[in-house]
């Protein structure tokens, strides 16, 4: 699926955007934030107000990410929250995991995300590993574009989640991003 476009879900309902719009700059402030955490990602989408509809606003929030700098991503990394697999996850899959973030970090210097909406989450544990290790072959100049492309999906899947008023996008992990009071979101960070 290309990133740029919304899923087509069966029985997707239109989600209107006017509470969006309405929103004091404090609210949506925080509501931004919680979908990625880049001021100056969160500035240009609310200085875009009003939107005609949801489609113009996803479109405003790619633009915006795609335009972000490097010290912008890097300040959207260092709010990603801990790693979690289900409690259910066997010790071994938790110290493969670790393993795996150590050696990410490791080798680029900077936590591993990824969008995981739509996966199962039998199948999550898998193609998380299976992603760190593949993406551990890039070159640090390749995964920042990876990561880019990643933090722009959650972000986009994060705010669809929040107007439809749920949670958001799946990534890697399931501990809270810190500005979502709460909130189960899935990504990854450092340990």
């Amino acid at each position: 699926m290309p990133a740029h476009r919304l899923p087509d879900l069966p029985g997707r309902l239109a989600i209107p955007v006017e509470h969006f719009n309405a929103a004091s700059e404090e609210d949506l402030e925080r509501a931004l934030l919680s979908c990625l955490r880049s001021h100056r990602w969160a500035g240009r989408v609310a200085d875009h107000r009003p939107y005609p509809d949801l489609d113009s606003l996803l479109a405003a929030a790619d633009e915006a990410a795609y335009d972000l700098g490097w010290p912008d991503l890097t300040e959207a990394l260092a709010a990603e929250p801990l790693p979690a697999l289900p409690p259910d996850t066997y010790a071994a899959a938790h110290t493969a995991l670790s393993a795996a973030h150590a050696a990410y970090e490791a080798r680029f210097g900077h936590v591993f995300v990824i969008c995981l909406d739509g996966v199962s989450p039998s199948e999550t544990l898998d193609r998380l590993l299976e992603a760190i290790r593949s993406r551990l072959t890039n070159d640090p100049e390749e995964e920042r574009t990876v990561v880019a492309d990643e933090l722009r999906r959650l972000a986009k899947e994060r705010l669809v989640g929040a107007l439809r008023g749920r949670g958001t996008a799946r990534s890697a992990t399931a501990n809270p991003h810190p500005a979502d009071n709460g909130k189960s979101h899935l990504r990854s960070r450092r340990g």
